[in-house]
């Protein structure tokens, strides 16, 4: 614990991982209190500190916190936006809540501050109508009031808001507040879309993904989407035990993680199976692309027990405006990997551009 001290006040921005930690909350908040900030079980080690690494070297930037304020004294937004401001996040106020659902579907914040007394509408009833939107059914909301009735402060609570704040308020206080709600918040979002065992988008977020690409889609935009699945995983699983198996896919998904773009899109489609969207790639080139990490994996040793295999994917890739929607390019990616498996695995195959009637 010295040591990690020494090693936290020379880097006091740095993020420190301890691998091989028992599973005993005693020992893991005592590394903490040394200045750990992960600590990795002695059980899932090499995947889960590979899995941290690679969300940590993220080159997308963290996207600003986003706060709508809802207040009607000037002197309190200037308290709140530059308490704010001064910890990094971006404000929008309204004087009350008549423009709320206008604004946020503009702003889209990431939580809401809410006055809980204003003139024709208060914060209650505003939130109470904003929870029958189904897109704003989990945004938190904290209150901002002088109300001292702890009973009134729970019914406020029941009503549909997540915490409650008290004016005058402490500006570091109502900062961290935020802060830390939003940060939950953002990781509960991510829980629900993400897959458990790879950090890749699931089914259905990935879907959902892809429809909103096509939507927001030029004219002359390109857009091409592969389906992905390892060859004879049932055989890996049956030999090797599923341990092994779940290793194989989350090497798969470090991989395509690795190699493609930030902005590319990867999902676990489900099982030994994963989509794959990049825009602005023809078909062409997104096979060129799928073929170098088809070659890399192939000859990626995946360990277990007795030594070491190798395992490989087959892959089929379909371009939009070919196929202008997502349902027509997933099937039209996965009737190629169909061909992919059938001329022998290994190896990736184009869909076949639709001919116009």
């Amino acid at each position: 614990e010295a040591d990690i001290g020494r090693i936290r006040e020379a880097c006091p921005a740095s993020q420190f991982f301890y691998v091989g930690v028992p599973r005993t909350l005693d020992r893991m908040v005592e590394l903490m209190r040394a200045g750990i900030d992960v600590t990795i079980q002695r059980d899932e080690q090499m995947a889960a500190l590979l899995s941290r690494v690679l969300d940590l070297v993220q080159t997308q930037d963290q996207e600003r916190f986003r706060v709508l304020v809802v207040e009607d004294s000037r002197v309190a937004i200037t308290q709140i936006q530059r308490s704010l401001n001064q910890h990094g996040m971006d404000s929008h106020t309204i004087p009350d809540p008549s423009r709320m659902f206008e604004v946020l579907e503009e702003y889209r914040p990431d939580l809401i501050l809410m006055d809980m007394y204003m003139p024709n509408c208060n914060g209650v009833e505003a939130t109470r109508a904003l929870r029958q939107l189904s897109a704003y059914q989990a945004t938190p909301i904290v209150y901002l009031s002088s109300e001292t009735d702890v009973g009134l402060q729970v019914e406020a609570l029941r009503l549909g808001g997540d915490q409650f704040l008290t004016k005058p308020f402490n500006p570091v206080l109502l900062a961290a507040t935020v802060k830390t709600t939003i940060e939950r918040h953002r990781e509960m979002r991510r829980a629900s879309i993400h897959d458990g065992l790879t950090g890749l988008l699931n089914h259905t977020a990935a879907k959902a993904e892809l429809d909103a690409r096509l939507a927001a889609m030029p004219p002359d935009g390109r857009l091409s989407v592969a389906m992905l699945d390892i060859d004879h995983f049932k055989s890996v699983n049956d030999s090797f035990g599923h341990p092994v198996g779940d290793q194989v896919i989350r090497s798969l998904a470090w991989l395509l993680k690795g190699w493609l773009r930030s902005t590319d899109m990867i999902g676990r489609y489900g099982g030994e199976e994963f989509v794959i969207a990049m825009s602005g790639i023809d078909l062409a080139e997104a096979r060129v692309v799928l073929d170098r990490i088809r070659a890399h994996f192939a000859n990626l040793p995946h360990a277990h027990a007795a030594g070491s295999l190798r395992v490989t994917f087959s892959a089929g890739v379909a371009a939009y405006p070919y196929f202008d929607t997502a349902s027509g390019l997933i099937e039209a990616a996965d009737e190629a990997l169909l061909e992919a498996k059938a001329k022998g695995r290994n190896q990736v195959m184009e869909a076949t551009p639709k001919l116009p009637a």
